[in-house]
């Protein structure tokens, strides 16, 4: 499928839910997937910028927008937004055709120095929430698919080249969180991948966010960053045509191809020497 027709309406009301959809990438795919006439489901702790964000989008693209305001950091907002996912499509809401788990945090530090609690917040919601809304809506995506619906479904997730290093001193919980995230997807792209339903997980390397305010300040050069646009459109397109894995910027594929061939003796020596 093209992009063009990817971004033509159909007889099919094409639903999506945006995690962490209050700024940043996460508003950014709020953003263009209404553009590509998807009703959408924001999600985000934020309720007043996800009702802003939400009236804009309806004045702009004319689709509808839900509003969810849910702390995925909690077992109770997963809860509410996994039950908003296993609608059907046969009552009032409309179910779900793609589920972007974007929500995440990136609390650094050394492990040693880290607060065990702020450890417990950034795995509930960096992994846990992303396995429990996956596990919600992949089912019924896939009965729907067996029960002959033809529209694209499945699940986009956010990860990140930080977990791909064969270590990460100052961001070890982080990276090891969403390398898991990156082989979990990858497992579940090829179970699924025979009954109609993509999944697809983005490997972004620095963006301008809010998370990577820290990081801006240190003054990195421009081509660090890949802008946040480029990173959505890159993984709907990869989502689009079936692809398990995208790793968005010229710069970061190119660092991805680096690390799956040197040595990890090489890259551990490289990496000590940055902490």
């Amino acid at each position: 499928m093209s992009e063009a027709d990817e971004g033509t309406r159909t007889e099919h009301p094409r639903t999506a839910l945006v995690t962490g959809a209050s700024s940043g990438i996460g508003e950014e795919y709020a953003r263009r997937l209404a553009q590509r006439g998807y009703g959408l489901v924001l999600v985000a702790r934020r309720k007043e910028l996800l009702e802003s964000l939400a009236e804009e989008i309806r004045d702009i693209y004319g689709t509808p927008v839900e509003v969810l305001p849910a702390d995925l950091g909690s077992r109770g907002g997963v809860d509410a937004v996994a039950g908003r996912l296993t609608a059907d499509g046969t009552g009032e809401r409309p179910a779900v055709d793609l589920l972007v788990n974007n929500a995440g945090r990136g609390d650094g530090g050394a492990f040693t120095e880290q607060d065990p609690a702020d450890i417990d917040a950034m795995l509930e919601l960096n992994v846990r929430a992303v396995l429990q809304l996956t596990r919600a809506v992949l089912p019924v995506q896939i009965a729907r698919r067996e029960a002959g619906e033809q529209a694209r479904l499945g699940v986009i997730t956010v990860s990140s080249l930080a977990g791909e290093p064969a270590v990460n001193p100052g961001g070890s919980v982080y990276g090891a969180g969403k390398k898991f995230l990156t082989l979990w997807s990858e497992s579940v792209s090829a179970e699924v991948r025979g009954r109609g339903v993509s999944v697809t997980v983005v490997l972004p390397g620095f963006v301008r966010t809010d998370m990577t305010r820290g990081v801006q300040e240190k003054g990195l050069p421009e081509f660090a960053f890949v802008p946040k646009e480029h990173i959505v459109r890159d993984s709907l397109r990869a989502w689009a045509a079936g692809r398990s894995h995208v790793v968005p910027g010229a710069q970061y594929k190119t660092a991805d191809g680096l690390l799956k061939v040197l040595p990890r003796s090489l890259v551990r020596l490289v990496a000590r020497r940055m902490v």
